[in-house]
């Protein structure tokens, strides 16, 4: 087993797929339109979906936005510098919310980004990982 996506509503899928393509560097996997249900899915991810875990963007026609609630936490997402990243991602646009740094009491070195509906990316710094 193995976790295949993970799935986000968006208020304005065109905003939604320049921010993931353009500033967090994901790529457009496939997009499928529903019109009877009036609501169109978006596959996003660094790496093709039976290699990698992918973001589902989920666009409801008549809905220009959504409540986040109070149990939604955030998306992770492995970068080699935290803070190469960030600079990367504010160039492009992106909105830093929490700047590189290390994780209080520890080394570990992470920022955050708001996307355009308001929910957090955390950067995690992992020599690992060739993203971003």
């Amino acid at each position: 087993m193995r976790i295949l996506h993970c799935m986000l509503r968006v208020g304005d899928l065109e905003r939604s797929k320049e921010f993931y393509t353009n500033v967090l560097g994901m790529k457009v996997l496939r997009e499928q339109k529903f019109p009877e249900g009036k609501f169109t899915l978006t596959f996003v991810g660094y790496a093709d979906e039976e290699d990698s875990t992918v973001l589902e963007l989920t666009h409801n026609w008549d809905t220009d936005s959504y409540d986040l609630g109070n149990a939604y936490g955030h998306i992770a997402i492995g970068v080699d510098d935290v803070y190469s990243a960030c600079e990367k991602i504010r160039e492009s646009g992106g909105k830093i919310v929490r700047e590189a740094g290390p994780m209080k009491g520890t080394d570990t070195v992470l920022a955050f980004v708001q996307d355009p509906d308001g929910y957090m990316i955390e950067l995690l710094e992992d020599r690992h990982v060739h993203a971003i």
